[in-house]
């Protein structure tokens, strides 16, 4: 399942016309054009610049730099995602054409783009310095990192009043960023495994299944997977979000032991052991992840 599920759309083109039938026409909407090179005036206007963008389009007032691929496809492809818009079209559609698709579809592109656009600040808001007395969110609250040099302190201590609960961790005074980050990442592994095992015993029972193990994924675009062999990957950092979210993802992948699609069959499955699953869907994607950097 998507951490953070790109937005994808096509635009259908009609069947290729054969060589008697007559060119297609080119649109009255502003046509898209070569991007120009970076620093000049149109990548200046740019409110929306994809990182490998080749032409740009003006769509309602708002210039899109975008990346166009040819592929053999029947279709116009629009992929809004953290980047930014990336077009795929086939060979032989002329650019009036993507430029018509594009206008036929700019609300919804300028929607997403705007969505990814928000959930970036987000999550360079949220992002983590990594030193004594930073913030981390864990399972809907957070944890205040604490240096212990001396090593009497270790894990989880419970929160003061008023304040977050502590993590301790074993480091001197002067460690590292990088030394602190991956002590903290260790010590929510450890919690992962145990709290995911006792989510995943907890609801295979009820949902008629068996998972053969569980391992811990750190990637950067998946919450869980679940494979038809009983295995089970989930993102360790779950942790981050409330229990009833971590619980819809674990239900949300041994379900997939039972159907191996997202079929509707599939959502009555995940309905049957979360009922609320949709509204815990979409706050995991509304609240984003800090980045462990």
């Amino acid at each position: 399942m998507a951490a953070w599920m790109q937005q994808v759309l096509d635009w259908l083109e009609p069947a290729r016309p054969d060589a008697a039938a007559p060119p297609i026409a080119a649109p009255t909407v502003p046509r898209s054009r070569p991007l120009r090179p970076a620093g000049g005036p149109a990548a200046q206007a740019g409110v929306f610049s994809h990182p490998e963008a080749s032409r740009e389009v003006l769509l309602a007032g708002v210039r899109v730099a975008y990346r166009l691929q040819r592929a053999r496809r029947r279709s116009i492809g629009f992929t809004v995602g953290p980047e930014g818009l990336a077009v795929r079209a086939p060979g032989w559609v002329t650019l009036a054409a993507v430029d018509a698709a594009l206008q036929d579809k700019a609300d919804w592109i300028l929607r997403k783009l705007g969505e990814a656009q928000a959930r970036r600040r987000q999550q360079e808001d949220a992002r983590i310095v990594w030193s004594e007395g930073a913030l981390l969110p864990y399972l809907g609250g957070r944890l205040r990192l604490c240096l212990d040099p001396s090593q009497r302190r270790a894990g989880l201590q419970p929160a003061g009043d008023p304040g977050p609960a502590a993590l301790y961790l074993g480091l001197p005074r002067d460690a590292q960023p990088a030394q602190i980050r991956d002590a903290a990442q260790a010590w929510f592994m450890r919690q992962a495994r145990a709290h995911f095992t006792a989510r995943l015993d907890h609801f295979a029972p009820r949902l008629g299944v068996q998972y053969r193990s569980l391992r811990l994924s750190s990637a950067a675009t998946r919450w869980g997977s679940a494979r038809s062999d009983g295995s089970i990957r989930l993102n360790w950092r779950l942790l981050h979000y409330r229990e009833p979210i971590i619980d819809y993802v674990v239900a949300h992948e041994l379900a997939h032991l039972r159907v191996m699609d997202h079929s509707p069959r599939f959502w009555d499955v995940v309905h049957s052991v979360v009922p609320d699953y949709a509204a815990l869907r979409q706050q995991l994607r509304g609240q984003p992840a800090p980045p462990w950097e």
